[in-house]
């Protein structure tokens, strides 16, 4: 029986690509969702106000939804700094925009 090696799938880094390209598509769909339970909840109880509850819970999942790409993204970028690659930009900052300024 053969040992299986843990290797990355060959297109995981395309697939975390469309994960955060898709933000603003969910941001969408949360306000949207929310109006709409809003509507239903002012067609049912007949109170305006729910309405703007349904559109404060759309905001507040849109909100939530940028956070977690957020902290997915800063675990990536955290992991990018003990990379020898860019070890020296860590150090020194990048100079190559401040060069064109002089």
């Amino acid at each position: 029986m053969e040992e299986r090696k843990d290797t990355k799938p060959k297109h995981r880094d395309k697939i975390e690509a469309l994960d955060s390209l898709s933000v603003g598509i969910s941001m969408v769909a949360a306000i949207v969702i929310g109006v709409g339970i809003g509507l239903a909840l002012k067609h049912f109880t007949g109170y305006t106000w729910t309405l703007w509850l349904g559109v404060f819970w759309g905001i507040a999942a849109a909100g939530l939804n940028v956070y977690k790409a957020y902290k997915r993204a800063q675990k990536v970028y955290e992991g990018m700094e003990n990379d020898p690659r860019y070890a020296h930009r860590a150090k020194y900052g990048d100079k190559s925009f401040d060069d064109e300024d002089k």
